[in-house]
Parts: structure tokens; C-alpha cells; sequence
């Protein structure tokens, strides 16, 4: 079927109705331009640039040229957070060569990075945005070589089939009670170079993510929904403990994998892989009793079911899952998870496949009470001004946005630093060629 991203009104309702599916819409977006606080900061607008990974660091893990070239094109944006990407804890957890990693050697280049955007977005837009810093264990997708090292937290035949990780890539308690010190130290370190908060990423089935389906793993860290979530948690009190009052300790977690009991979270035994939120709003209320004000929730693994996280025009052909079900699914999970938390902000994810009516659905969305804040991720890359435009400007532009093909991601899959090829085509189309469609 031949499925494209809305561009108006009615291309949106044509998809619903071929989804089945039912979203809310407004054409009064300004509530996107109203501000809101998140302790003693405030957000200009409600907007979020979500964390999109570049594999473009340097080999010591400090931004490089193309880092400083997209969070310079996201600062004059003009979003309201940045949510800087995935940044490794220690360097066995990083998920490629090039990924970020956050230590005493590249401390000072991440300083003057936040510096750059803050001072940036000043210039630009007349107020610094939130900056967040995502501190990351790789666990099964680690790559600190370039090949494949994986660390796990239990076996799982559904990303390992018929060839399993060896048994002694399963971490030890011992070892994850070390990655949880070292989550706790980045935290540290990412208020001392100059961001406002940190994130103790949970997400997208890397290692703190896999934990909460450990239902099967022994020890301290397995089996119940307290041991299972134990990692998380420990790190998120450490980090609230050992920061500032001011500093914003946060997860971006999953609230859903999408994968069977016992190998995913959010689903119940033997119903297969019909979401139940019962266990994330038990985390989410968890983690704000300990202190979090905010939370980014999103659902799915990037490279087993993309059609869960980020909906795309192969959806239906790939999955059987028509991307507007999926963008549905995410924003009616969110919405029904935040009610265990209504004291606080929460973010939306997967909201890129809406094109040019993403403003207006988010929007309504807001109005309803279903999150906070709308977290754009591809769309960023595609196009990093489109805070601007919907916030200052006459709203989402056709010819700017994202057209959810993927390309990017088939980037990164393949080792290289993703990028829009369709509309930052002089980067990343030679890239794309070269290590996609293997044409120089």
C-alpha cells in the first residue's frame, strides 16, 4: 500500500480512517508556545528535540565536527529542551567508536558545546533552552571496537535465535552495581560541565531497558518487578543524591517493548503483545516519589520493531502494522501512563510520522491532559528549525518535513553518522550511497 506522511487535514483523516485508528485535533496550536516549569527552569515553549544519536564523536568520545554542525542547526531551532544524545558511562558500554562518552578527557569539549547552544539559542531566539544529558549503558547493542560486544542482562531467543550470546556476556550483580556507580558519576559530571539535567536512560531495549523484562534472571536484579527495576531506580537516587537541588534528574523510559512475556515489559503472560501499562505506571510513580519532575516516556527497539517507536512509511509492509496505529498506540500509551503521574511534565515520542499536522494533533493532545510536551525526534534532522516555525512562524512547512523513510536510520545501521538524505541531501546522500546502496 502506498502510504505517505499527512501534508493536510484530510490526508491525516484518510489515514485514520484506512488505521482505524482516532487522534485528537485543533487548529489553535498556541498552547505550544506557552511556557512551563520543570523545577526552578522554565521551558520557553513545549517543545522537545528528542535524542538522536550521530555516531559522529571523535574516538575519545568528545563532539566532532558534524556533532557541533547538527546541535548548532538544533539551537537556532528554537526548541525548548534539548535532549543531548545517548552518552556512554564508561567506555565498554558505548555502542559504536564514534558514540559520546562523557569522562575527565572530554569534559571540557562538552562544556563548551552546552555553552554554544545556550549562547546560540540566545542570539537566535532570545532564551537558552533546557539541555539534557542521556547517560547511556549499551548492553546488547555495545560496539566500543566496531564489532559487536555485547553485554546482557539475560538471554533472549528473540534477538539471538538460533546463535545465543555466550553465557558470559550476562552481567553479574557485581557488575551492574559498577554500571550503576558509574550512571550516578556521569550524572555528577554532566552538572559540572554544564548541563541542567541528566537522564538515566531506560529505553529502546539497551541495558537498563532490558533489565525490566529480566523476569527469568536470578539475583538482585531479576524476577520481581522491585529487583527488575532495581537498576534504574538505584541510579536515578544516587544521581537525585548527589546533584544539585537545581539539576533535573530524568528518564526517557520504555513503557512498552512490544515483544512477549518473559521478554518484554508492558505486556502480561499469555497475552501476547497486547500492551498492559500496569508495571510502567508503577515505575514512573516510582521514580517521581524519588524525585524526578519529569519524565520522557517512548515504546519499542529500534531494530527489531521500528514500527512501535517511530512509525514509518513501511510500516504496514514490513509489520503489518499501519504507521498510523502505531502513532495512535504511542500517544493513547503515553496519555493513559501519565495519569499515574499528573503531577508532572511529561513527554510524547513517535509523533515525526504526523507530518505537517504533528503541531495540531500535539496540540490537542496537550489540551486533553495526554502529555506535556511534544518530543520530536526524526523530524529534528530533517528539519531543525521546525520549532521555530511552529512556535514563531506560520507552522509546520510540507517542503521541510520529516517523510518518515527511514533513510537515516539505514545510515546507522550500516556504520555510518545518520543524517536527513532527502532534506540535508549534500551531507548524507553521498553517505547513503556509498554505505547503503554501496555506489561511491
Amino acid at each position: 500500500m502506498n502510504i505517505n506522511v499527512p501534508q493536510s487535514k484530510a490526508e491525516l483523516d484518510k489515514l485514520l480512517a484506512d488505521a482505524n485508528a482516532i487522534l485528537p485535533y485543533t487548529e489553535d496550536t498556541s498552547v505550544l508556545k506557552t511556557p512551563i516549569k520543570v523545577k526552578n527552569k522554565v521551558l520557553h515553549n513545549r517543545i522537545v528535540y528528542q535524542a538522536m544519536e550521530g555516531c559522529d564523536g571523535t574516538k575519545d568520545g568528545a563532539p566532532d565536527d558534524l556533532t557541533i554542525r547538527r546541535y548548532t542547526r538544533f539551537a537556532k531551532g528554537a526548541p525548548a529542551l534539548i535532549w543531548f544524545e545517548a552518552t556512554a558511562v564508561m567506555q565498554e558500554g558505548r555502542a559504536n567508536p564514534r558514540q559520546m562518552y562523557l569522562n575527565d578527557k572530554t569534559a571540557d569539549d562538552f562544556r563548551r558545546m552546552v555553552e554554544m547552544i545556550k549562547e546560540l539559542s540566545m542570539k537566535e531566539n532570545g532564551f537558552e533552552p533546557v539541555v539534557i544529558c542521556q547517560l547511556t549503558h549499551s548492553g546488547r547493542y555495545s560496539k566500543p571496537e566496531g564489532k559487536p560486544a555485547p553485554r546482557i542482562a539475560y538471554n533472549n531467543p528473540i534477538f539471538e535465535g538460533e546463535n545465543p550470546i555466550p553465557k558470559e556476556a550476562i552481567l553479574s550483580d557485581d557488575e551492574l552495581d559498577r554500571i550503576c556507580e558509574a550512571l550516578i558519576n556521569g550524572a555528577k559530571m554532566a552538572e559540572q560541565v554544564g548541563f541542567d539535567g541528566a537522564d538515566i536512560k531506560c529505553c529502546h531495549r539497551y541495558l537498563l531497558c532490558e533489565l525490566l523484562s529480566a523476569y527469568e534472571r536470578e539475583g538482585r536484579y531479576g524476577g520481581s518487578f522491585e529487583n527488575r527495576t532495581r537498576l534504574v531506580r538505584t541510579a536515578a537516587a544516587g544521581a537525585i543524591a548527589s546533584c544539585s537541588d537545581d539539576f533535573i534528574i530524568t528518564s526517557r523510559m520504555n513503557i512498552y517493548d512490544g515483544f512477549p512475556y518473559p521478554y518484554g515489559f508492558g505486556v502480561n503472560e499469555g497475552d501476547g503483545i497486547t500492551p498492559h501499562y500496569e508495571e510502567a505506571k508503577m515505575l514512573a510513580k516510582a521514580l517521581v516519589e524519588l524525585g524526578m519532575p519529569m519524565l520522557d516516556f517512548t515504546m519499542g527497539n529500534p531494530y527489531f520493531n521500528p514500527n512501535v517507536n517511530r512509525p514509518f512509511i513501511g510500516s504496514l509492509d514490513k509489520f503489518g502494522d499501519h504507521p498510523m496505529f502505531g502513532v495512535e498506540r504511542m500517544l493513547k500509551g503515553i496519555g493513559e501512563v501519565k495519569k499515574a503521574v499528573p503531577g508532572i511534565p511529561v513527554i510524547s515520542s513517535g509523533i515525526s510520522f504526523l507530518g505537517t499536522e504533528g503541531a495540531k494533533v500535539n496540540a490537542a493532545c496537550i489540551e486533553n491532559g495526554m502529555f506535556d510536551l511534544a518530543g520530536f525526534g526524526r523530524q529534528t534532522l530533517a528539519y531543525p528549525d521546525c520549532a521555530k516555525d511552529i512556535t514563531m512562524g506560520e507552522g509546520l512547512d510540507k517542503k521541510k518535513i520529516c517523510i518518515a523513510c527511514g533513510k537515516c536510520s539505514e545510515i546507522m545501521r550500516a556504520g555510518g553518522t545518520p543524517g536527513c538524505v532527502i532534506r540535508d541531501t549534500e551531507m548524507f546522500m553521498p553517505l547513503y550511497r556509498e554505505l547503503v546502496l554501496n555506489k561511491k
